[in-house]
């Protein structure tokens, strides 16, 4: 087992029962090398832990300006704004805050004591096949981080499931796969072009590890988000099955995520840009032809979830 090393996470969500089988605590992981506009967790964009202020809970009072010993905070008159490239993470403000308006979004944790606050949940895993999940941002931008852990969870006698774009050298993708009994394999845009132009990324590295998964018949599931205007097209949804097929025979399942509109609360609060302001939602017609056309692939099963337009319910007939 390799020493003890430590992390940056930003949530750690219990009874969750959509990150793998069974019920699942979900540990979140800060940092990511992609930037997908759809994202919905944009606390784990940045790697470190900083502050972030809510308007909700602001008294007005101002103090915070006056006690951050960065210089980290200001008053451009529509809220207190956090300069990431200032914040220390000190929590300084935080203390200061009588509404509470200033929290920490993240912290810093050993492998060995987040495991053992993991490991208060082993009923409710042992009762339902349920387990870890490591998700993100993406784990694997903390490789020693998620191995420790991992270990330590095995340790205790907890499965452990990895959520991942597989965007990470070859070596760190393979090794830590070897340490956990599960792979959420996250597939959004085929076409590398496209890929690079929304997620920021050239998917290159993407395809050669998951080609490497196939072969290795590592135990898979797979996630698309079905983004209207940016995944939901025929062409990349038969690109996608296509190079399942091929490169990774071994899926269990397919989950199509509809996008939750929801986070764009999260990316006011963290004075972030949320390009998707005011995005349609999925038809949920339309996602349910999508389901079938990768299920007529002959995958064992692909699911279909999330927040979609549904058409309006039939007006009663009139009364007589």
């Amino acid at each position: 087992m390799p020493e003890d090393a430590t992390g940056v996470i930003f949530s750690v969500q219990p009874f969750s029962t959509e990150d793998g089988p069974g019920l699942r605590t979900t540990v979140f992981c800060k940092g990511c090398p992609l930037r997908c506009p759809w994202c919905h967790n944009p606390e784990g964009l940045s790697p470190s832990p900083h502050a972030a202020w809510t308007e909700s809970r602001c008294t007005g009072c101002r103090e915070c300006l006056a006690v951050c010993p960065h210089g980290a905070l200001s008053d451009r008159g529509t809220g207190i704004w956090v300069d990431l490239s200032r914040c220390q993470a000190c929590g300084t403000c935080v203390s200061h805050c009588p509404g509470g308006a200033l929290e920490m979004v993240g912290r810093v944790v050993g492998a060995e004591e987040l495991a053992r606050e993991l490991a208060c949940d082993l009923p409710f895993f042992a009762r339902s096949g349920g387990g870890i999940t490591l998700s993100g941002g993406e784990p694997l931008l903390q490789p020693a981080f998620v191995m420790a852990l991992s270990d330590r969870l095995h340790g205790a006698g907890i499965e452990v499931a990895l959520d991942t774009s597989a965007f990470a050298p070859p070596a760190v993708f393979r090794e830590a796969a070897a340490r956990v009994d599960l792979i959420l394999l996250d597939l959004k845009i085929m076409d590398p072009e496209r890929h690079r132009a929304v997620c920021g990324v050239d998917p290159a590295l993407i395809h050669e590890n998951a080609r490497w998964l196939g072969a290795s018949g590592k135990r898979t599931w797979v996630r698309v988000p079905l983004i209207p205007g940016y995944t939901d097209d025929e062409a990349n949804l038969d690109a996608i099955g296509d190079f399942l097929v091929r490169a990774l025979p071994q899926v269990e399942r397919i989950d199509l995520l509809a996008y939750n509109p929801l986070c764009e609360a999260d990316y006011r609060r963290l004075r972030l840009p949320y390009s998707l302001a005011g995005h349609p939602r999925l038809p949920a017609s339309r996602g349910e032809a999508l389901r079938e056309r990768l299920a007529a692939l002959g995958f064992p099963l692909v699911t279909l979830s999330g927040m979609m337009d549904h058409p309006p319910a039939a007006a009663p007939p009139p009364r007589r």
